[in-house]
């Protein structure tokens, strides 16, 4: 009978995650916060009554893979190219920022050490977590808004997924380097064959889905295709060359963007998304915060820990963006729309632990900071486009 456990957990997560995100929407908050906040809720940390499952995490990992390929979907192509080398550079100072921040962060409260010490590695892995973005949340707050076509929207999508592909590659090297292994060159390769293979595939995939939509224009079989594309890049990502699925799937929907049913293939998939792997996935993100475990000692590091996460990435990638030409209001949005992290951070966190190099206490400020960037980006998102609004309408 335990096995059917699981249908009264997804029960009660979609009920509580669509009220939550009823009443957030009521408050003039994205409905995204409510979900996440009905995962703290129906969590440890306040009433315990649902249990995070490998069964739930990876229906989570289901739903995030499908909005990555919705925000593929949903990107102009052309915008896309346009904005490549300015998400590039918004990436790299994304990185850069967060790293060397975390870093003196870890400095300031337990004092510097030697180049190539233990204590050394730690801080700059603790900069490292800092350095994953998870755009997912920040894509279905544009959505809500209908700003996800925009300049910055799609300047936020390329450079979240660069800036991640930036991160695995710091991740390793920190990994290879304090584990006496010289690695980091292996995932430089592996990464370029994955956008040198993401590129021929993606040409034949392109071509064989505008014979189909000729064939049979408007028909179940083109998004059911679809699905088989997104599921499969993501899996071959993450398997054969070490990326994560989520840009896969996000690579994926770039293929399919420009072909003629793409709004169809997109339509179909929120239905899933909005359904069940949405809330599922929103919703864990809270399951998996624990409050309990965070001791008295740790209070004032996760305070200072968050508060560098969350500042490091508006400034670096706000900067950036101004030096890159976006006016005040864009930067200030584009590095707003960077400071979320999720699933990445974990991972990053989980492979720090593994590796010996952070222990479990380090875990408490990732999940904190989790939570935090999740409730803060989309409710400030909301604030700076009313305020722009407000402005054109004054005009």
């Amino acid at each position: 009978m335990e096995a059917y456990s699981v249908f009264k957990s997804l029960c009660i997560i979609i009920v509580a995650a669509k009220l939550c995100g009823i009443l957030a929407r009521k408050l003039k908050a994205p409905q995204v916060v409510g979900e996440i906040i009905a995962g703290v809720i129906l969590g440890p940390s306040v009433l315990g009554i649902v249990q995070q499952s490998d069964f739930l995490s990876q229906l989570a990992e289901i739903g995030v893979v499908l909005l990555m390929f919705s925000a593929g979907l949903q990107t102009n192509l052309q915008d896309l190219v346009k904005t490549g080398l300015k998400a590039f550079l918004i990436a790299c100072a994304g990185v850069f920022v967060p790293l060397v921040g975390g870093t003196l962060l870890y400095f300031a409260f337990y004092g510097a050490s030697p180049w190539g010490s233990p204590d050394f590695y730690k801080a700059v892995f603790i900069g490292v977590i800092m350095t994953a973005t998870s755009v997912s949340i920040t894509v279905q707050t544009l959505k809500e808004l209908g700003k996800i076509s925009t300049e910055a929207g799609t300047t936020v999508l390329s450079a979240a997924i660069i800036d991640d592909v930036i991160g695995i590659i710091v991740l390793t090297f920190v990994i290879g380097v304090n584990g006496g292994e010289s690695k980091p060159l292996g995932v430089v390769i592996k990464t370029v064959l994955f956008f040198a293979f993401s590129f021929v595939f993606g040409y034949i995939i392109y071509k064989v889905f505008r014979f189909s939509d000729k064939m049979w224009p408007h028909t179940r079989r083109i998004p059911i295709m679809g699905l088989a594309i997104c599921l499969g890049m993501a899996y071959v990502a993450e398997r054969f060359f070490g990326i994560a699925d989520i840009t896969g799937a996000y690579v994926a929907g770039i293929i399919l963007c420009s072909v003629h049913d793409s709004d169809y293939i997109a339509e179909k998939m929120d239905i899933s998304s909005y359904m069940l792997f949405g809330p599922v996935f929103f919703a864990s993100i809270g399951l998996k915060t624990d409050l309990d475990k965070v001791s008295g000692e740790l209070i004032f590091f996760i305070l200072g820990f968050v508060a560098v996460a969350l500042t490091a990435k508006i400034i670096g990638c706000g900067v950036m963006s101004k030096l890159c030409g976006f006016n005040r209001s864009d930067s200030l949005k584009i590095g707003v729309g960077m400071m979320t992290r999720g699933e990445v951070a974990l991972i990053v966190a989980q492979k720090g632990l593994s590796s010996g190099i952070i222990s479990s206490a380090y875990f408490a400020p990732v999940i904190v900071l989790i939570l935090t960037s999740s409730i803060i980006t989309p409710i400030a998102l909301k604030m700076l486009y009313a305020r722009d609004e407000r402005r054109t309408k004054k005009a």
